[in-house]
């Protein structure tokens, strides 16, 4: 099992859990997160003082999914995700070990 980790424009939320969802993927865990990397923030106006914003709105989901489901996961997160400008953002994989599902006891493939 996978556990992906994608961080996301806000505006493409939507998008990316509607192209997960026709791929067989029904469950995540979604927060409003914040940060930056190359992109590196920008200067905005506010009432006439122009300050750094340094830390970007993103959205971060979590998935764990079956190894067989990871590059289907994949392919859809960057093929809806993908603006073509800095700060698209980034996914992450990693191994898990062992779920369980707190309600049934189900384990593992079972319990995703």
């Amino acid at each position: 099992m996978k556990k992906l980790e994608a961080v996301i424009k806000p505006f493409k939320l939507d998008d990316v859990r509607e192209a997960l969802g026709e791929i067989g993927i029904s469950g995540m865990t979604v927060q409003e997160v914040k940060g930056f990397g190359r992109q590196k923030g920008h200067t905005e106006l506010y009432r006439g003082a122009e300050y750094m914003v340094d830390f970007l709105p993103k959205v971060k989901i979590e998935v764990v999914i079956s190894d067989d489901m990871l590059d289907q996961a994949i392919e859809a997160i960057v093929d809806t995700a993908r603006t073509g400008k800095i700060g698209d953002g980034k996914i992450f994989v990693t191994e898990i070990e062992r779920v369980i599902r707190i309600r049934t006891g189900e384990e593992n493939d079972d319990a995703i």
